[in-house]
């Protein structure tokens, strides 16, 4: 696989601003789109009882154990010959496959402590299905939610193969892949700029951690919601 070896631009602005926007637009749409995909699949594991039910939940976590790099020849081949080579919505929806398996865990349990009495009152009031989990469930797992975009945000960030793979210019790169122009020719390196750059690339995983820190021992607003 040929990568192009031409050198990037020193500029500080271009190399701080740029790929830490590129992480941001990476991570955040790819926890979005996985947010979405795992509450619309952990909807119906949750609410509707299958003998089905069981042996899918198994194989998705099957397919959490399957590392990213055992798939990534055939996925670039097939991002070549669909020519979605160096596409950052494509990246982003193959990082969000990769990431679905475990949301769809994490949703489904933070879903199954959400009383079916609650929806079954909004049915009862003419609510539909999907108006009973936009207006009944989803504000209270709300907590929830948060946790689960947080890890896939935080997972996407700190990723740097699939990137490097995928996105080959320069200038779509997130921080995780450009933080080694930093590294010269001949083992020279940028130690000050380096450090700067690592810092700032350190920031928004820490103050995601101290959310989820925070948000841990927080439990649903279901307090007088279902009388005993």
């Amino acid at each position: 696989m040929l990568r192009s070896t031409t050198s990037r631009p020193s500029s500080p602005p271009e190399l701080l601003l740029g790929p830490l926007w590129n992480s941001f637009l990476l991570s955040g749409g790819t926890a979005a789109v996985t947010l979405v995909a795992a509450v619309l699949a952990a909807y119906p594991l949750s609410r509707f009882q299958s003998r089905f039910n069981r042996p899918f939940m198994y194989s998705i976590l099957c397919g959490t154990c399957l590392p990213v790099t055992a798939i990534m020849v055939p996925v670039y081949g097939l991002f070549v010959q669909l020519r979605l080579l160096d596409s950052l919505p494509a990246t982003v929806l193959f990082m969000a496959a990769t990431a679905l398996p475990m949301a769809i865990w994490m949703a489904k349990n933070f879903m199954d402590a959400v009383p079916l009495s609650l929806e079954e009152a909004a049915w009862v009031d003419g609510a539909s299905g999907l108006t009973a989990l936009r207006a009944v469930v989803l504000p209270l797992m709300r907590q929830g939610l948060g946790v689960v975009f947080i890890f896939v945000f935080i997972q996407t960030w700190g990723n740097f193969f699939v990137p490097f793979i995928l996105l080959l210019s320069p200038s779509k790169q997130p921080a995780s892949v450009s933080i080694f122009s930093f590294f010269g020719q001949h083992g020279a390196i940028a130690y000050g700029q380096l450090a700067a750059f690592s810092i700032l690339y350190s920031v928004p995983v820490l103050v995601l951690y101290v959310l989820v820190a925070r948000g841990a021992g927080g439990s649903f607003a279901l307090s007088g919601a279902v009388k005993g």
